[in-house]
């Protein structure tokens, strides 16, 4: 109740009201031994009945009108997931229909219906790898140690940074050289299937656009970012049969991963709001084509409380 009262304090009704978004990639069924942080069912159920308990959880859409408006209730909340992983639809949704949650999902469509993100074409290639070693001297990506889950893990987090900032189509084949390397036939059931994101509207849930490939926009010229922003966008409107009107930036960070001028561009191609994975509670007033998001990793659900406050009050 004490974190109840103090997150009305921070985040009154009305016009002084403070928005918090939460923000979400996977939720697997069981505790990941690879990355034993991520977001597991029975960590997300018990993170879905506090957030139940301590916020008015809004649609997005919903939520960003009115805090424009200055109307929000006290302790407004939304939830959003990233990218289009099928656990969305299998995992998560079960366990926010379960609580009466709303989300967003936004969805790479360049990976539906069986497609696969680069970087979970690397993860995946380090963890079915049977070797003790992974030799990728060839590739200039060095030598890495495979003898445990926690060395594969650091392995997988090297070799992202090493290449995460190259061109999409670079990137696409390292992955691909680095699974041949490993020995290893990569899945197809990771992404979600167009069905998938039917199901995910029909029970309630919104669905924004995230890009076709996921690229850093700021690295793309305006005809290339506005093929990925439109083109996503049109294929969920035409597998939704209605407007898609949220968008998310892949990767998120202002200045970094997508330009002021992504951002009106965004704004030109129709969409009501956008959010980024800047820190911070949006207030009313600041622009809802960069609203603010905040990643909830604590695994203690009172860290996890005193961390949320601690972004209301953030700049």
């Amino acid at each position: 109740m004490l974190l109840r009262s103090l997150f009305s304090i921070a985040a009154p009704a009305g016009p002084r009201s403070r928005l918090s978004v939460l923000m979400f990639h996977r939720v697997v069924p069981d505790v990941d031994p690879m990355f034993p942080d991520e977001m597991h069912a029975r960590r997300f159920d018990a993170l879905c009945g506090r957030i139940k308990r301590w916020f008015n959880v809004l649609p997005l859409d919903e939520a960003a009108q009115r805090l424009a408006q200055g109307s929000l209730p006290s302790r407004p909340l939304c939830i959003t997931f990233d990218d289009g992983y099928a656990d969305n639809r299998e995992v998560a949704l079960p366990i926010l229909l379960q609580h009466g949650l709303t989300a967003t999902f936004f969805i790479s469509t360049g990976f539906l219906d069986g497609g696969r993100m680069w970087n979970d074409s690397l993860i995946e290639a380090v963890r079915a790898c049977r070797l003790a070693e992974l030799d990728l001297s060839s590739l200039g990506l060095g030598r890495h140690a495979l003898g445990s889950f926690a060395l594969k893990r650091q392995a997988a987090q090297a070799l992202i940074a090493q290449i995460k900032y190259q061109p999409l189509a670079r990137r696409l084949e390292l992955c691909a050289q680095i699974a041949a390397l490993a020995g290893v036939e990569l899945p197809t059931d990771l992404m979600m299937s167009s069905r998938q994101v039917v199901e995910l509207r029909e029970a309630g849930m919104q669905i924004g656009a995230h890009t076709e490939s996921h690229p850093i926009l700021a690295k793309l010229d305006e005809p290339a970012a506005r093929a990925e922003i439109l083109g996503s966008k049109q294929r969920l409107e035409a597998l939704l049969g209605e407007r898609v009107t949220l968008f998310a930036y892949p990767n998120g960070k202002p200045g970094e991963d997508y330009s002021p001028a992504n951002v009106e561009l965004t704004r030109r191609l129709g969409f009501d709001a956008a959010v980024s994975t800047a820190w911070g509670a949006s207030r009313q007033g600041d622009d809802l084509m960069q609203i603010r998001r905040f990643t909830p990793w604590d695994r203690s659900l009172g860290r996890f409380g005193w961390r949320m406050l601690a972004n209301l009050r953030r700049a």
